[in-house]
């Protein structure tokens, strides 16, 4: 699964204020070598002119390393049914847009990829899910995940499923 995160100017959090505002800061500095004479103001405009600007997604992320890392591998905007957070395996930053005078049209993502996860059960909007494998026979691990808005299943495969029993415990 991938959890995308938004962050722009009406971000609250102190992380997501420090992801802005240190890719913001970032994009001024590295954008210059793709608009040495500033004629272009956003990020589409300087990608549209300079192909190679596509690489300030990658430019960028350097400067939110270390936000990111701080994280502990765990999704800070989504939590189980049990209230724990999700942990994720990878996170990918993207520029989304940004303008070289205006703070605030400035918009990032961070991608949080999880690791492989084994889908139980869809009941409604909820997924129970596991992080281990299925065995055969025995108790299995789990916890339930409402779907929500920007959480995409990016891959499934469907494996042969024993019968389950649930047990509250």
């Amino acid at each position: 699964m991938v959890y995308r995160q938004v962050i722009d100017e009406s971000c609250q959090s102190a992380f997501e204020k420090a992801i802005f505002q240190a890719s913001y800061d970032e994009f001024l500095l590295k954008s210059q070598a793709y608009n040495q004479e500033g004629k272009f103001k956003t990020f589409s405009k300087i990608k549209s002119n300079d192909g190679r600007a596509n690489s300030l997604h990658y430019k960028l992320s350097f400067s939110v390393g270390h936000f990111i890392a701080q994280l502990n591998n765990k999704i800070p905007v989504i939590k189980d049914n049990r209230g724990n957070k999700i942990a994720f395996e990878v996170a990918n930053f993207e520029l989304i847009e940004s303008h070289i005078e205006d703070i605030s049209l400035h918009k990032v993502a961070i991608n949080y990829e999880t690791g492989l996860l084994s889908l139980i059960e869809i009941m409604g909007e909820y997924l129970l899910l596991s992080v281990d494998d299925l065995p055969e026979h025995g108790p299995i691990n789990t916890f339930v995940l409402r779907m929500q808005p920007d959480l995409s299943i990016i891959s499934y495969e469907e494996v042969d499923q024993p019968q389950i029993i649930l047990s509250a415990s």
